[in-house]
C-alpha cells in the first residue's frame, strides 16, 4: 500500500500535573528533513525523538514535530533571569537607542518579549519521566499521521493505477497501428525503388529490392519499445503489491516509461500515433507529479 507523505497527526497526554499536546506535520521531499520543536528544558530530547521518528513514523519527507507542555499547579520549574546574556541585551539596546536616535521604548514587556533572557530550571529526573509520557502521546499522533498518509495513499493509487490504465490502452493501439504502418511503409518503399530502377533501365535485383526494404522497415519497427513497457507496466504492479516503499523505485520507473515513450515517437511518422504518444506523455507527467508525494 501506498502512503503519502503528506499528512497531519495530533493527540494530547492529560497528567494531574501537566498536560502535553504532540502534533506531527509532514509534507513531501527527497529526503528525511526533520525538525524538532520543544520546550527549552526539553532540548536534550530532540535526537531520541527524531530517531523515533525515522523508525517509526516515516521515512522521507520534511517532517515537523511539535512538543507542548503545560503544568498545573504547583511545580518545581523554576525561571530566573540570565543576568550575564540580559546585560549585553541591554547594552546593545541603549546603543541603538543613543547612536542611532531611535526612540526610547525600552520597557519591561518589551524587554520580556526576547525569551533568551529567561533561564527555566527543572529536575533533571522529572525531564526523563516526562520522556516517557511524551513518548505515549506521541504514538498516538503517529497513529493519527500514519492514517492519514494511508489515506491519502490509497486515493493516490487508485488514481495511478486508472492513469497506467489508459497508458496501457494507448500503447496497444500504437502497437496495431504501428504493424499496418510498417506494412504500408514497405510497400510504398519497394514501389518506389522498383520506380527508380525502371527509369534508370536497371534489372532489379529481387533479393536485393527485399533486404533494403526489410532494413528499413525494421528501423521503424518498435516492438522492442513496447515490449519493455509492458515490462514497466508488470513492475509497476509488483510494486504497488510489495507494501514497501514506493517513491523513488516509481519516479525511476516513470523515467524508464517516458524514455520509451519518446523513442516510439521518434521512430513513428503516423500522425495518429504521435498525437498517442502525446497523450500517453501528458499521463506520465501527471503520474510523475502525484508520485512525488509518495513515501
Amino acid at each position: 500500500m501506498l502512503k503519502s507523505m503528506t499528512a497531519f497527526g495530533r493527540a494530547v497526554g492529560e497528567w494531574e500535573d501537566k498536560s502535553i499536546t504532540v502534533e506531527i506535520r509532514s509534507v513531501n521531499s527527497r529526503y528525511l528533513d526533520a525538525t524538532i520543536k520543544l520546550p527549552r528544558v526539553y532540548a536534550a530530547l530532540e535526537e531520541k525523538l527524531k530517531a523515533y521518528l525515522q523508525k517509526n513514523v516515516i521515512s522521507r519527507g520534511k517532517v515537523e514535530l511539535s512538543v507542548f507542555v503545560q503544568g498545573r499547579g504547583s511545580t518545581e520549574t523554576q525561571i530566573s533571569l540570565d543576568e550575564a546574556y540580559l546585560d549585553g541585551y541591554l547594552r546593545a539596546l541603549y546603543r541603538l537607542r543613543d547612536e542611532y536616535g531611535l526612540a526610547d521604548d525600552i520597557s519591561v514587556m518589551r524587554v520580556a518579549e526576547n525569551r533568551e533572557v529567561f533561564t527555566v530550571v527543572r529536575a533533571e529526573e522529572d525531564v526523563s519521566a516526562d520522556y516517557e509520557r511524551i513518548l505515549a502521546v506521541l504514538s498516538r499522533a503517529a497513529a493519527d499521521h500514519t492514517a492519514m498518509r494511508k489515506a491519502e495513499g490509497e486515493r493516490i493509487e487508485r488514481d495511478l493505477c486508472e492513469k497506467v490504465a489508459a497508458i496501457r490502452a494507448l500503447t496497444e493501439k500504437i502497437a496495431a497501428r504501428s504493424a499496418e504502418e510498417i506494412a504500408a511503409y514497405r510497400e510504398k518503399l519497394e514501389g518506389r525503388l522498383r520506380t527508380v530502377l525502371a527509369e534508370h533501365a536497371v534489372t532489379p535485383d529481387e533479393g536485393r529490392v527485399l533486404t533494403e526494404c526489410a532494413i528499413m522497415a525494421d528501423r521503424l519497427a518498435i516492438d522492442e519499445e513496447l515490449v519493455r513497457l509492458d515490462s514497466h507496466f508488470a513492475a509497476f504492479a509488483e510494486i504497488l503489491a510489495s507494501g514497501e516503499v514506493a517513491g523513488r523505485k516509481l519516479d525511476f520507473l516513470m523515467q524508464e516509461m517516458n524514455r520509451e515513450t519518446n523513442t516510439i515517437g521518434s521512430k513513428c511518422s503516423s500522425a495518429e500515433i504521435a498525437r498517442h504518444v502525446v497523450e500517453i506523455k501528458c499521463e506520465l507527467e501527471k503520474i510523475r507529479e502525484q508520485i512525488q508525494n509518495i513515501e
